[in-house]
């Protein structure tokens, strides 16, 4: 193949090097028909259901440790935070047939519209396409929003594909994500403020948050009672990125 280039170079091609790759073009034709192509049964047929909402849920891969070794701000990062939003945005230039992204803390889901033909709906392929991009526009961008603190080593995102068929369906499935999105973001903001304003340690302000989850009144006690108890309303701090998860979507 070398010497193929070189003569073309000056304007010739040797004859000899000609009826080589010809050949070889040949046998990679008889290749692809070859008997062991049978193999390829062993795919499995992964298409998604028409007429279905596809939606693509990416969450980072221990992040926990992540956030740790990065120095993320707790309870929230808003560095982090607008990362995690210009990476999905990312995403949904690339693929103009997802509609609706949503995202909390290190998870995002994407959803295609229902008459996407992308991939041949291909499950896997939409999986893979989603996640590779998000996570190479997280490295990509993240000088923009984290300065000069260096990325000590590129982050996971593992990632699920499920149908809704209905408007219903995807209307439940994006209102569980804000309710577990509030319930988390509740919980972390009073449990840090406990800590750092409260001076507990990580297992009083857990033990101490107990009682209140178990007769699920955390959300009703913690604004009232127990940020008074511990000095300050913590979600009167909070950014609008913590109290109001991005939510994107592409312009009809």
């Amino acid at each position: 193949m070398l010497s193929l280039v070189t003569h073309r170079l000056t304007g010739y091609v040797n004859p000899c090097v000609g009826s080589s790759v010809a050949r070889f073009c040949t046998s990679r034709a008889r290749m692809a028909k070859s008997k062991f192509e049978y193999v390829r049964i062993f795919e499995t047929d992964d298409t998604c259901l028409r007429n279905c909402y596809i939606v693509v849920r990416l969450d980072g891969r221990n992040f926990h440790k992540f956030a740790e070794q990065h120095k993320f701000a707790k309870p929230n990062d808003d560095r982090a935070l607008g990362l995690m939003t210009r990476s999905a945005r990312s995403v949904m230039e690339e693929l103009e047939d997802i509609v609706l992204a949503y995202g909390q803390s290190d998870e995002f889901s994407f959803v295609f519209k229902r008459t996407s033909n992308w991939f041949k709906r291909r499950a896997s392929k939409l999986m893979t396409h989603v996640a590779s991009q998000f996570s190479s526009s997280y490295v990509f961008y993240w000088k923009d929003h984290f300065g000069e603190e260096p990325l000590l080593y590129p982050p996971g995102f593992d990632g699920r594909v499920v149908l809704y068929p209905s408007n219903r369906n995807l209307r439940d499935y994006v209102s569980w994500r804000q309710a577990d999105c509030h319930i988390n973001n509740l919980y972390n903001t009073v449990f840090w403020t406990l800590v750092q304003r409260g001076g507990l340690t990580t297992v009083q302000a857990e033990e101490s948050l107990k009682p209140y989850i178990l007769m699920g009144q955390l959300e009703r006690e913690t604004g009232k009672e127990r940020e008074s108890e511990r000095g300050g309303c913590a979600g009167n701090d909070l950014s609008q990125i913590c109290t109001q998860p991005p939510c994107i979507r592409h312009q009809p």
